[in-house]
């Protein structure tokens, strides 16, 4: 018996996960190979002990307080144009750099590829998201006439073919020297029983652990020191599916500067109360993201005294802005990770494929905005959704391609008119 495979069945055995080398012997050397690599690399008592936590009822408590926010259509312009001009110091110095969060595949869009090579129907002629995502920072480059540096996060399920699309489209005019791939980890899924998943006979299947991780994967790809090394002093983090995302927004840099905030969000208003959306709050006295499962009527209804101005109706649209330093910071933490039921189709003790007609297993994600928690504040910016938020995430939900397209080409057919 070879070195690997002696090795594999003590830690499967130590971890109650021998099935996963239940079809070990009609697999091929290569094969063979591949899955002993992967059992050797996998950390399963972080996994299993995951899941074991993930059963004990939630007992933490903390006391919940809103945090302020700044409306942009309450600005006067005299207020938009200092803020905008401390902004455009830091670009035209070249000291902000973007970073999209792209480890996704297109799979609820019932499409086979990462998601930001999906192509819209828009006119004259069809985009990928990558392209809509290149062409609204080129924007900023031209006016400026700098070249913004542009990290792509990918997981290993999409980094190679994300690459080559950018490759086999002369990465959308962008400088390729500017542009750098890293990847985010992953984890393994596990059953309700507390089994591992094979994907293939030969192949654990494992899912990237979510934008959380960002900070992490920027470290090990030596990111961050790119960033010290280029004088970076801004990072705007933002996800590929919103096609109305602002990557470099001059405004919100002057106003998270000129306050001496490190960390900052934008936000949009919850229109209705027990909308299925998580808000911003403070736990304990820290910034923090307030699930919608956690919100009533009342807390959705309540207003800062004396005013007409909702507590907690700012929601999170995965636009974040971070100094270098509050990036540096994150990145030997921890962040805890949130349980998520999926279906995921996995091969039976006697090699067939099943597809489940319901969830069967956990997924184990961190988020970003568990980072805003280990700083004393932030600001938030209310920004108006037709302007800047026009997401892709399926075709059931309002988030659908067509109601993007809808809102990209309005916002773009008035940008022209002004």
């Amino acid at each position: 018996m070879n070195n690997k495979l002696t090795k594999a069945k003590l830690i499967l055995k130590k971890y109650n996960q021998e099935h996963l080398l239940n079809l070990y012997n009609e697999l091929s050397e290569e094969q063979k190979e591949i899955l002993l690599n992967q059992i050797l690399r996998i950390n399963f008592e972080k996994i299993i002990n995951l899941y074991n936590e993930s059963k004990k009822p939630d007992s933490l408590e903390y006391e919940v307080s809103p945090i302020p926010h700044i409306e942009k259509s309450g600005l006067t312009e005299e207020q938009i144009k200092f803020y905008t001009n401390i902004g455009e110091t830091f670009i035209k110095n070249n000291q902000v750099a973007v970073v999209t969060m792209a480890g996704g595949q297109g799979s609820r869009l019932g499409y086979k590829g990462p998601k930001g090579t999906y192509l819209l129907d828009l006119k004259p002629i069809k985009k990928s998201l990558f392209q809509i995502m290149a062409e609204d920072i080129i924007r900023i480059n031209s006016k400026y006439n700098i070249t913004i540096s542009w990290y792509i996060m990918t997981s290993d399920d999409n980094d190679e073919s994300t690459q080559d699309f950018f490759e086999n489209n002369n990465f959308f005019g962008y400088p390729k020297d500017k542009i750098k791939f890293f990847k985010q980890s992953k984890l393994p899924l596990i059953d309700i029983e507390g089994n591992l998943i094979l994907q293939e006979p030969y192949l654990i299947k494992e899912a990237s652990n979510g934008n959380g991780n960002v900070f992490n994967s920027m470290c090990k790809s030596n990111i961050i020191e790119d960033l010290k090394q280029n004088n970076i002093q801004w990072i705007s983090f933002g996800g590929i599916d919103n096609i109305l995302l602002k990557n470099i927004d001059p405004l919100f840099i002057g106003l998270a500067a000129d306050k001496n905030y490190q960390i900052a969000s934008k936000s949009i208003f919850k229109k209705q109360p027990l909308e299925k959306t998580a808000v911003y709050c403070k736990k304990n006295g820290k910034p923090a993201i307030l699930d919608y499962d956690k919100i009533d009527l009342a807390l959705s209804e309540s207003k800062f005294e004396n005013t007409n101005i909702y507590q907690y109706r700012e929601a999170n649209m995965l636009s974040h802005l971070m100094s270098i330093e509050a990036v540096e910071k994150m990145k030997d933490i921890k962040l805890p990770y949130h349980r998520a039921f999926k279906k995921n189709a996995f091969v039976n003790f006697e090699g067939v494929k099943q597809v489940p007609d319901k969830p069967n297993t956990f997924k184990f994600e961190n988020f970003i905005f568990d980072a805003f928690y280990y700083f004393d504040d932030m600001l938030l910016l209310r920004v108006d959704e037709n302007e800047e938020f026009a997401p892709i995430k399926d075709f059931t939900s309002i988030y659908n391609p067509d109601t993007a397209i809808e809102k990209y080409e309005n916002y773009f057919k008035n940008e022209v008119i002004k």
